[in-house]
């Protein structure tokens, strides 16, 4: 770690992150810059936590946040969400931050949150790190000049909130298009298929993860990715329990990684049902997939992992699996766009084994 200096002229960088995953990505895309002296407190990098309230995810981001302050970064923690008052002293502590900022990274633009301090920087560099498969719908709908929706949820009616929110998520869009001096970069493993004209995208690789930890120590059997689909309303939760003990009982499978978000009363039923040994995750998967052990075998539904585990886990051996979802395992609630985006997911996927959707027994 370089020692802090004095003003080299480094634009000041101000991140914002609402998730783990964010987090690491952000500290990938650090990496990526090359090797900088630290600047005198206040004058470098900044990284953000607009804190949510799940308790899952807040630890793996304490953990994440001790990991930043290892890289020697300056780690600021918002209790953004903390009450109904949160929000307005959570933009008036950082407006100072946002007005002197010369560069802002992201981790999610879709977060109404983000598009709010957007409208309030007037940073000329723009950055958008990967937040998972979400970055594909991202850049796509900036290609095609449409408004910021999340794939689970488009095409369904806007909510009254989406409708008065409207006007700074359109403000925010703009402000996420290259214009004049204001440049935009996208960091991200994802496949991008539709470039937005002007905007710079940088290929993610993992390279600090892989320099960091491992490499793993790679056990017989196999392992299950989890994924919060059925507590996003897109997969059927009986479909998905008759899937995952179908996996298991086909592939040898011994440990169910958990996705943060999924609710403590299916993977309590999840462990019952199917004997398997459930894993809630201290770091994002990538993470704990190069520390080890990992399974030879990597299972997973379509996901950030298909894309993201093939480069963490690159020399090692470990074989990636992406299993379809079925239409049938899909919910009357799902998005009309849930079962192309999900194909898209798989298809675009590098390096991975293909496995159709399951058939229960």
């Amino acid at each position: 770690m370089s020692p802090r200096a004095g003003n080299t002229g480094t634009p000041h960088t101000l991140a914002f992150v609402e998730s783990p995953v964010q987090l690491l990505n952000v500290l990938e895309w650090a990496h990526a810059q090359g090797p900088h002296p630290r600047e005198e407190p206040g004058a470098g990098f900044t990284l953000v936590v607009l804190s949510p309230t799940d308790p899952m995810t807040r630890g793996q981001l304490r953990r994440m946040a001790e990991l930043a302050r290892e890289e020697g970064h300056e780690v600021r923690w918002e209790e953004a969400r903390g009450g109904a008052t949160a929000p307005f002293r959570t933009v008036g502590a950082l407006t100072g931050l946002l007005r002197r900022a010369e560069r802002v990274v992201m981790g999610d633009p879709f977060s109404r949150y983000v598009q709010l301090l957007l409208t309030i920087t007037r940073a000329r560099s723009l950055v958008v790190v990967d937040d998972g498969t979400a970055t594909m719908e991202f850049v796509a709908q900036l290609a095609r000049g449409e408004r910021l929706v999340r794939w689970h949820r488009k095409g369904g009616r806007p909510a009254p909130r989406d409708l008065l929110f409207a006007p700074v998520s359109a403000r925010a869009r703009r402000r996420l298009s290259p214009a004049g001096n204001r440049t935009v970069e996208v960091f991200s493993a994802m496949p991008v298929e539709e470039r937005p004209e002007g905007v710079t995208v940088t290929a993610h690789t993992f390279a600090w993860t892989r320099e960091r930890f491992g490499p793993p120590r790679v056990i017989d059997g196999a392992d299950l990715v989890g994924t919060s689909l059925v507590e996003t309303g897109v997969v059927d939760g009986e479909r998905y329990l008759e899937a995952v003990r179908t996996l298991a009982k086909a592939h040898g499978v011994h440990r169910y990684f958990a996705h943060r978000r999924e609710s403590a009363d299916k993977l309590h039923r999840l462990a019952v049902e199917t004997g398997l040994e459930v894993v809630r995750p201290e770091l994002p998967l990538e993470l704990i997939a190069r520390r080890g052990p990992v399974g030879r075998t990597v299972l997973s539904f379509p996901s950030t992992v298909v894309h993201t585990l093939p480069l963490a886990l690159a020399g090692t051996g470990v074989r990636i699996v992406v299993c379809d979802i079925d239409p049938g395992w899909l919910t009357d609630h799902a998005s009309p766009r849930a079962e192309g985006f999900l194909a898209g997911v798989t298809t675009t996927a590098r390096d991975v084994h293909r496995l159709a959707a399951v058939t229960p027994a």
